[in-house]
């Protein structure tokens, strides 16, 4: 069994234990969207909804910055 703290990129979102997975109150009434749990070493760990069991991808919190301030700076809206 894994732990959180042996987290790597493309393990079984599954295998995270104990951890907390928060969508956005945007996402649709089916649920389907990108999920985000903060991991115990401060590293955090991204996994489709739709594929729960599937793989989860894990960045440094520098990383999730540089994401979220490039979102909130509209640097991704033509993706949509």
């Amino acid at each position: 069994m894994h732990h959180a703290h042996h987290a790597y990129n493309g393990m079984a979102a599954a295998e995270l234990r104990g951890v907390v997975w928060q969508k956005s109150r945007h996402s649709n009434s089916q649920g389907s969207c990108v999920e985000f749990a903060k991991l115990p070493g401060g590293e955090v760990a991204v996994r489709n909804s739709r594929h729960p069991e599937g793989p989860a991808l894990v960045y440094t919190p520098a990383e999730i910055e540089a994401l979220l301030l490039g979102a909130k700076d509209g640097e991704f809206d033509h993706l949509v």
